[in-house]
């Protein structure tokens, strides 16, 4: 069992100390405004928008958005929720047992990252000096494999799972492998393996699955 005393280790158990609620509350608003923003530039991408507002043609748009909105603090749960499960449960498979509570709260921290993308969205196309189309901004996923190789190039099927393969997930994994080594205590290569199995398996599985069940 590894000791965890490196300055590394030292910032994730202060990061654990933080009130859970109040981050969480912090990390909704935070990809709710940026979503909300990036929604504002969506809409005035649309030509004569003004007039098809007020016409009610684009009703599905603003209940669309709304729906995501409200979805958003849900999402975000569920995803702490299961990823914490995974992490727990493989963990204990293996035999590196972990508390769950924590592995929550680090899901939940961890999750930071993801708001790298959506904030180097909303930059891009805020600075933009070409017009844009809605489908253009859904489809551009920063330094993905998606974003590579250009939607345009790729069968549909494949967008969502090549947008998923993007440095933010082999960032996210770096930081999940620092998170179980200090909660576990177990050392870095232990730790690499249970991030191995306990997200990217899973995740390679549901991009599969995603690909399989297109339509």
């Amino acid at each position: 069992m590894a000791q965890n005393s490196t300055p590394v280790a030292k910032q994730i158990r202060e990061l654990l100390a933080v009130d859970g609620r109040l981050y969480y509350l912090f990390l909704v608003l935070l990809f709710l405004v940026i979503r909300y923003l990036t929604d504002i530039l969506v809409l005035e991408s649309i030509p004569d928008s003004d007039r098809l507002t007020s016409q009610g043609d684009l009703t599905f748009f603003f209940l669309f958005n709304a729906l995501n909105y409200l979805w958003t603090p849900f999402a975000l749960l569920w995803k702490f929720t299961v990823t914490a499960f995974l992490f727990w449960s493989i963990g204990l498979m293996i035999g590196f047992k972990a508390p769950f509570k924590e592995l929550w709260k680090f899901a939940l921290i961890s999750e930071t990252v993801f708001i790298l993308p959506e904030l180097l969205r909303l930059l891009v196309f805020m600075n933009s000096a070409q017009d844009f189309t809605y489908l253009e901004v859904r489809n551009f996923e920063p330094l993905s494999l998606l974003s590579l190789l250009g939607p345009e190039n790729i069968d549909s099927k494949f967008h969502y799972p090549l947008s998923v393969l993007n440095i933010f997930e082999i960032l996210y994994g770096f930081i999940w492998v620092y998170g179980f080594h200090t909660i576990s205590r177990r050392n870095f290569s232990e730790s690499t393996t249970v991030v191995l199995i306990a997200y990217y398996l899973p995740l390679l599985i549901w991009l599969g699955f995603y690909i399989g069940a297109y339509r």
